[in-house]
């Protein structure tokens, strides 16, 4: 697998402590996805073919009637599945998110969670494949552990001109 530098970079704080890593993870990606830092976006923790990422439920991302907004959800089912393709990709390729569907099953409470996985096979796949796409498993849910949102992310990969 060619450099990548967001896999050096997570290798390496891994080997701090839980909560030093996380929040070296957490700087770096809401430097690097701007949008990310404006919402407040954590991650938890990553195995690097899981991840896990946070979003708060503060004043800024709430809706009307005071859970997360809609939008926010995406972004954090977007960013952790965005995440965990990025770490898996050689350096050498461009990942692009290609469709998300979204659907809205239940009200939400409190601070949301989003666990994004690839299996073997499909990281395989992103390191041998000059491009091609797959889809993420993510699963959202509330502080009350209930699924208010059921998503389907899919990500493709291009080389980098």
């Amino acid at each position: 697998m060619s450099s990548n530098p967001l896999r050096r970079y997570a290798e390496k704080v891994n080997h701090y402590p839980a909560w030093l890593s996380s929040r070296l993870l957490t700087w770096m990606f809401r430097y690097k996805v701007k949008l990310a830092g404006t919402a407040r976006v954590d991650i938890v923790s990553t195995d690097f073919s899981t991840v896990t990422f946070r979003q708060p439920n503060y004043k800024k991302v709430q809706n009307h009637i005071g859970s997360v907004h809609a939008a926010a959800m995406a972004l954090l089912a977007e960013s952790a599945t965005g995440f965990i393709v990025g770490l898996n990709l050689p350096g050498d390729k461009l990942p692009l998110i290609k469709s998300m569907n979204l659907q809205y099953v239940k009200r939400a409470t409190g601070d949301m969670t989003a666990v994004a996985s690839l299996s073997d096979e499909q990281i395989q796949m992103m390191q041998q494949q000059e491009k091609g796409e797959v889809l993420v498993k993510v699963t959202v849910t509330d502080a009350n552990n209930i699924e208010p949102v059921v998503c389907e992310m899919l990500w493709a990969w291009v080389p980098k001109k």
